[in-house]
């Protein structure tokens, strides 16, 4: 698998509206990230991955999964 490291980007409007509406009061999750921004930059993980091959998920996102 290779990474081509990309910036996490914006959070679609709609997944805002559909999050804040699930969750009233806030969760974890979002607290985390509206607080902290990213914590994991896939640049932080480039050099764990070869240069060629089939287009890997993105590092940071997983790293973030596996904390919260």
């Amino acid at each position: 698998m290779s990474m081509q490291p990309r910036e996490p980007g914006e959070i679609p409007v709609e997944t805002v509206r559909v999050a804040r509406a699930a969750f009233p009061k806030g969760s974890l999750a979002i607290r985390v990230r509206d607080e902290l921004g990213v914590l994991f930059a896939d640049e932080q993980f480039v050099g764990l991955f070869p240069v060629r091959g089939k287009p890997a998920w993105s590092p940071g996102r997983l790293a973030m999964v596996l904390v919260l």
